[in-house]
């Protein structure tokens, strides 16, 4: 059954980030690893699968400067730290994504009929966790 996005927080180490319009997905990959012989059955290719990768999750909102959420996705950027980070949908969806994350992006913009506005690109650093059926 679908459910509405209206909720979704991001937790960003312990704090909430304010004003959040949009939080992108993460883009989990793999690689794979070519294994292709000269016995290799039809002509056809084989692989295995090699590394695995979180990719990124892209935030948007409406640009809140008092907000501590939004200067601690800042001073990440400006740092270069690794920060535990946190989706969590809302009810009844009971899920959360978990995993720790670089910043590597941050933007903010002033249109002439927009309210300002700001983006980040979070890129999800190890293993991330989808958690099911639990706040």
């Amino acid at each position: 059954m679908a459910n509405r996005a209206v909720g979704t927080v991001l937790n960003f180490g312990a704090t909430k980030v304010a004003e959040l319009t949009s939080i992108g997905g993460l883009e989990l990959s793999a690689d794979t690893i070519d294994t292709t012989s000269l016995d290799s059955d039809g002509g056809y290719r084989t692989f295995i699968g090699g590394f695995k990768d979180g990719g990124e999750v892209s935030i948007s909102g409406f640009f809140a400067p008092d907000d501590p959420g939004q200067a601690a996705v800042y001073a990440a950027f400006e740092s270069g730290d690794t920060k535990d980070c946190t989706i969590v949908f809302p009810a009844p969806m009971n899920a959360t994504w978990e995993f720790k994350a670089v910043v590597t992006g941050f933007s903010t913009s002033a249109e002439l009929e927009e309210a300002v506005s700001f983006e980040g690109t979070l890129k999800v650093s190890g293993k991330p966790t989808l958690n099911l059926g639990t706040p």
